[in-house]
């Protein structure tokens, strides 16, 4: 649905965003993460047409956006990260004006307008002056405008800035809803945002696309954790010459009071290519048949936050195979 190819942009010698290359389909809620200053913002605003690429082309749903920007700008929805409203306008009167610019007339604008403030749940301040309401309440209003029109791609910066747990969940909701029908970027610094709706990540180190993977490809480490009562030289003996795992390691013997027998805990890596659900039942099987107390068997997960650093502190790429065989 979403194609960008070399895309580049320079502010005079500075190279904001180098070569960057990604395809999205239609129904992908992708996060796209990176410190300030990565160059997140350049390829939103590049994507919305709001700036020229130096090189480097954006199709979407197959039309070029140098090509044909009015066509591709009406299948759009934009929420940056500080909206442009007009405070001295009332919230009806903004989104009107909002839909005359997206080109909505008639019964369709009115039942367009009539959509985005029930999806946005703004009915109670229509009349307000944008000036008077809080800064969840011009989020919102934010993303009823960008949402005007059932725009195909839909790029929202911090969607969630500003709005209380209750109003976050709401939003969460309404971005997998859009997501049915249509393509969301959705750009943020809070990581509990990107694990709780996004599918895939796209990380900007420098300007250029670190990382382009599945979230669950991410989180996997290639690590199990054992917990049981054998000791180390038990658990080496018994475990060390199955075919899935690599390596063990005795992290922590923890004190119990609830249990008589000991509780200690290992790393175990797996080999390259084995499933962790299979070596996890092979080792539970193997346990259990040396009499030992099996406590727990889990796969270990990394989490978003740690590999966001781990990449920026690093020259890590990452793509995964489920990603390139799509693009």
């Amino acid at each position: 649905m979403l194609e960008v190819s070399q895309l580049t942009r320079c502010y005079g010698s500075f190279k904001a965003v180098d070569n960057v290359s990604f395809t999205i389909g239609k129904g992908e809620i992708v996060g796209l993460l990176g410190h300030n200053g990565a160059g997140k913002t350049t390829i939103m605003k590049m994507l919305s047409g709001y700036l020229e690429p130096n090189q480097g082309t954006i199709k979407i749903d197959g039309v070029d956006l140098q090509l044909d920007p009015k066509r591709v700008q009406q299948s759009l929805g934009y929420l940056p990260e500080n909206l442009p409203v007009y405070p001295e306008m009332s919230v009806a009167d903004y989104l009107d004006y909002a839909a005359e610019i997206k080109g909505l007339t008639n019964n369709h604008k009115i039942a367009e307008i009539k959509r985005a403030i029930q999806a946005t749940d703004i009915g109670a301040k229509l009349l307000e002056p944008i000036a008077n309401l809080s800064r969840g309440y011009k989020q919102r209003v934010g993303v009823a405008q960008a949402i005007l029109g059932q725009p195909k791609l839909l790029i929202l910066d911090e969607p969630t800035n500003g709005l209380d747990p209750t109003q976050t969940d709401h939003m969460r909701q309404l971005i997998r809803e859009i997501a049915k029908n249509a393509t969301v970027i959705l750009s943020t610094h809070i990581m509990q945002e990107v694990n709780a709706i996004c599918d895939r990540a796209l990380i900007i180190r420098h300007g250029q696309l670190a990382v382009d993977a599945k979230l669950e490809t991410l989180r996997f480490s290639h690590f199990l954790r054992l917990v049981t009562s054998m000791n180390s030289k038990q658990v080496k003996t018994l475990l060390e010459t199955l075919p899935g795992l690599e390596s063990v390691e005795a992290l922590e013997q923890e004190p119990s009071k609830a249990v008589k027998t000991p509780v200690i805990h290992y790393r175990l890596k797996l080999a390259e290519g084995h499933s962790p659900l299979e070596v996890s039942a092979v080792i539970a099987q193997q346990v259990v048949a040396a009499k030992a107390q099996l406590y727990a068997i889990t796969a270990e997960h990394r989490d978003l936050e740690t590999l966001f650093r781990e990449v920026n502190e690093s020259s890590v790429t990452v793509q995964s195979q489920e990603v390139k065989n799509a693009a």
